[in-house]
């Protein structure tokens, strides 16, 4: 029996080739199938439903959730693509009309769904859970349209392009709607709990993230005993934090021989099948990853300089080198330089960096630079490649082990194996997390068979902490953030002087800082920097931006003003629908 992964995944690619390149609102979106046959047999219909899953994968849904992550505290593009992030966006941005169109293509899918399953000849119990399945997946475009656009207007109906003329709902009865939605999901008798790992319907919607979505919209609302409820719920359903009672759990979490385990509660599925997997380990990797990857994305230096230490202490950078905060960028480069270098490189470095070469140790650089990521939270060596450590890639199906070293030397398959990137006369910090090691995890770099968790059990028990802290219970919001922690082998709250909870404003931002490392690469902190309004503080703070490792800024990000807080209806939406309304304070372009 094929599983529901290798189904969703491959009647993925079918139906949505043509239906990108369609309006938003169309109800033919199916390709080679018209909507009046899509619901002729219960075949049909169960190809429908799982075109909405579909959408999962696009862009600016799920499937480049790595372009998220750029937007939030833990990564940069090296390209510096984004306007949103230069301060120059408009209202025409792709990102908006992108973004808008997609979510809205699983909603039309949905509601056509919705439609007419009603109607089709099949058993009840089946029907009914198609349906469930339906408004789950409505309910979840609709939650990623409101956090950004703050109100848009509410479909319900399949519809016709001539009549797209709604105005917007306000943002929240855009919120009632989805908890609409999934009330009707959550009071369903015919999803499961969970599904077992090895089910062929795994993959699907089940009633534990039902529970989990609705506890996330509660939290927009800041209805904390809702989704403290909810949040319990999940639990009940059968989720808990993954642990393999090994040191390495958090790392091991992100594996295909993990992807199904309880803490997964949905997930971008993924097979090793071009258009059906994961480009992450693309973007994420370098040219020594299999396949010769890009690192098109990097891990942004000052978020690797928030990571605590593992006694829980702030991470210090003149406690590894006296006088280190107190140095330009610039006069920093030399601690992060190669042992043994040549004249040469020694000349050029001197040449383009300007350092007091007299810092330098050609026989113990290495080593010292090496003991600033020694003794720091675990996540943050599982999640990042930093300066001399050491990473297994793959050139041609063989597999080397290589060492991030700065200048490069090389070479990919002799000695000394420098780790090569797209960025060799730069020296940045490289993901970890979501890379291929070595020669066999994926078959091709565009499509890793790994899972993309949208959802995940720590998510939960981090959102369950602030909930609790909220309602001032906030040594209740200790032991769950302490569920987190104990698995990345940190120590926890509470369990010395370092990690002594003061109050409730030293809980709060204690969560917030758990969620950044615990969330690091997955695209989820950019949303959570809307929902605590807090973007501009952690991404946009004085100086913020792409960096080399030792700080010297590449480029900086310009905060536009605190209207991109809430994202502009799309110019091309307005023009086709007069009446929609801008968001307040957009420049008119």
């Amino acid at each position: 029996m094929m599983s529901t992964k290798k189904i969703l995944s491959v009647v993925s690619f079918v139906l949505l080739t043509v239906s990108c390149q369609q309006n938003l609102l169309d109800t033919v979106p199916y390709g080679s199938i018209a909507s009046s046959n899509m619901w002729a047999n219960e075949n049909l219909a169960e190809m429908g439903v799982n075109g909405i899953y579909s959408v999962l994968r696009s862009t600016d849904v799920a499937g480049d959730l790595y372009k998220f992550d750029s937007y939030g505290v833990s990564g940069d593009c090296r390209n510096q693509d984004y306007a949103i992030l230069k301060g120059t966006i408009t209202t025409s941005d792709e990102q908006f009309s992108g973004y808008w169109k997609m979510h809205y293509e699983g909603i039309s899918r949905a509601n056509d769904a919705i439609s007419h399953l009603p109607s089709v000849s099949m058993s009840e119990e089946k029907k009914n859970r198609l349906l469930a399945e339906a408004k789950f997946l409505r309910a979840f475009f609709y939650y990623k349209l409101n956090m950004v656009f703050k109100g848009v207007p509410i479909y319900l109906e399949p519809i016709e392009l001539d009549f797209v003329d709604k105005a917007r709902n306000t943002e929240s009865e855009v919120w009632s709607q989805i908890l609409l939605d999934l009330d009707d999901v959550i009071s369903s008798d015919v999803l499961p709990l969970k599904y077992s790992a090895d089910s062929g319907d795994y993959g699907r919607i089940t009633k534990g993230a039902a529970y989990a979505l609705r506890g996330k919209v509660y939290m927009w609302l800041k209805e904390w005993a809702k989704a403290e409820s909810d949040f319990l719920q999940v639990k009940s359903c059968g989720y808990d934090i993954f642990d393999d009672g090994t040191k390495d759990a958090y790392r091991h979490l992100f594996k295909e021989s993990n992807e199904r385990s309880n803490e997964m509660i949905f997930s971008l599925q993924c097979i090793g099948v071009s258009g059906q997997g994961n480009d992450f380990s693309f973007r994420y990797g370098s040219r020594v990853t299999f396949g010769s990857c890009w690192n098109t994305f990097l891990v942004n230096t000052d978020f690797v300089d928030s990571y605590e230490n593992i006694d829980g202490s702030k991470f210090d950078w003149n406690n590894v080198i006296p006088g280190y905060n107190e140095m330009s960028p610039q006069e920093r480069a030399v601690y992060f330089l190669r042992d043994n270098m040549t004249e040469k490189e020694i000349n050029t470095v001197v040449a383009n960096q300007k350092i007091d070469i007299s810092k330098y140790l050609p026989n113990g650089n290495e080593a010292r630079i090496k003991l600033a990521y020694e003794n720091r939270d675990p996540r943050l060596q599982m999640t990042v490649i930093t300066p001399y450590s050491t990473y297994l890639g793959s050139i041609k199906a063989k597999e080397y082990t290589y060492t991030l070293r700065y200048p490069y030397r090389g070479y990919d398959t002799e000695e000394p194996f420098d780790l090569r990137t797209n960025t060799n006369s730069r020296f940045y910090y490289l993901f970890r997390k979501f890379v291929a090691e070595g020669a066999s995890e994926i078959p091709d770099r565009s499509y890793s068979p790994i899972d993309i968790p949208i959802i995940r059990y720590a998510d939960v028990a981090l959102s369950m902490a602030e909930c609790l802290n909220e309602q001032d219970r906030m040594d209740e919001a200790v032991e769950w953030v302490n569920v987190v922690r104990k698995r990345a082998r940190i120590a926890e709250l509470n369990s010395n002087q370092y990690t002594r909870v003061i109050d409730k404003d030293d809980m709060r931002e204690r969560i917030r800082n758990e969620r950044r490392w615990e969330f690091a690469g997955e695209g989820v902190n950019f949303f959570d920097e809307i929902r605590w309004h807090t973007w501009k503080e952690s991404k946009f703070s004085y100086g913020a931006g792409l960096k080399q490792i030792w700080g010297e800024p590449q480029y900086t990000h310009s905060w536009a003003g605190d209207y991109i807080y809430t994202w502009a209806i799309p110019r091309s939406e307005i023009q086709m629908n007069p009446n929609l309304k801008q968001n307040e304070d957009w420049p008119i372009d």
